[in-house]
């Protein structure tokens, strides 16, 4: 009895082994991949909406930000001083260097702007928080919609997993495919998910950096050129003085200020104004460029995925059986 239960087992198990993979159609796994791109779109989609509300809102803090602390700072008559003097010690150490007063004065205007409205901004948002938020939120995505569309197509798990597997989603090294993003839980497990992240931080322009920002440069230009007009009128008006002696240079000296500052008030407004305009250009185009860049926007992670993934698709497949 014993032998009969033993042959029968073998016979068995030389079945199971020699039974042939199901053959999946190549129509099938064609509508395999068209649905996991639809999934990756509608991933995409799902992504870029939450970047959207979201860099509304740190727009919105932004022009806040700026309204209450740069702008009164910036065109208050003491700040100006200050500016003035900082105008006199470039011009003083500038050597060689064209245009010193311009250039590190814009330098200054914009450590600044980073100090008093982005930092402080960034406390509770900001652009990079935007972005590994949004392309957590893609992969989330995947992972809720992605496996179900083997099991759907009566595709067996084994060879549905072939097919993720043969799928680039990062292509930095060490490199990841679409299922070993799919199983990692959370994604940020993953060296090459968190190789893909730190790439895009690190990426010259990236959020924050308005060093090349044509609009606040604009600002520190007209500004630094209006210091550099009052310095010469200061330059004058100490000459005077030390003609006339010091009693009366002292009047001079102090009546000169007072018209200064009285004039600076009457300024200040118009200061204002063209400082508000000149940063709004700057807003816009930094929010523009944010959403669009596929290098260094808050939907870098996302097209660097979804265009892995996709591309990917466009491979044919054929499923090989373990040997």
């Amino acid at each position: 009895m014993l032998r009969v239960l033993i042959v029968a087992l073998l016979l068995a198990l030389g079945g199971c082994a020699s039974d042939p993979p199901v053959q999946i159609s190549a129509s099938t796994w064609r509508q395999v991949d068209r649905d996991i791109a639809a999934a990756s779109h509608n991933a995409s989609t799902q992504a870029r909406e939450h970047a959207l509300t979201a860099m509304r809102r740190w727009m919105e803090l932004v022009y806040v930000e700026t309204e209450a602390e740069f702008i009164p700072w910036f065109s208050s008559y003491w700040t100006r001083q200050w500016l003035s003097m900082k105008v006199s010690w470039y011009n003083l150490n500038a050597a060689d260097e064209k245009n010193p007063a311009v250039n590190r004065l814009a330098l200054y205007l914009q450590e600044q702007y980073q100090e008093r409205v982005l930092e402080a901004v960034a406390e509770e948002i900001d652009p990079g928080q935007i972005m590994e938020a949004s392309t957590r939120l893609y992969v989330l995505h995947l992972q809720h919609q992605v496996p179900g569309i083997g099991p759907r197509h009566g595709v067996p798990e084994d060879q549905f997993e072939q097919r993720l597997k043969a799928i680039p989603a990062i292509t930095l090294a060490p490199g990841a495919s679409l299922y070993q993003l799919l199983q990692a839980d959370p994604p940020d497990r993953l060296p090459a998910y968190q190789a893909l992240l730190e790439r895009i931080r690190t990426t010259p322009g990236g959020a924050g950096d308005w060093s090349t920002n044509p609009g606040i440069s604009l600002v520190a230009r007209r500004t630094s050129e209006r210091l550099v007009n009052d310095l010469t009128a200061s330059g004058a008006a100490s000459a005077v003085s030390a003609m006339v002696g010091r009693v009366a240079g002292l009047g001079i000296s102090l009546g000169v200020a007072v018209f200064t500052a009285i004039a600076h008030a009457d300024e200040r407004a118009d200061t204002e104004t063209q400082l508000r305009k000149n940063l709004t250009v700057a807003f816009d185009e930094e929010w523009r460029e944010l959403m669009r860049s596929p290098e260094r926007g808050v939907l870098a992670g996302v097209h660097h995925l979804s265009g892995q993934i996709e591309g990917g698709l466009g491979v044919p497949f054929r499923y090989q059986p373990p040997r």
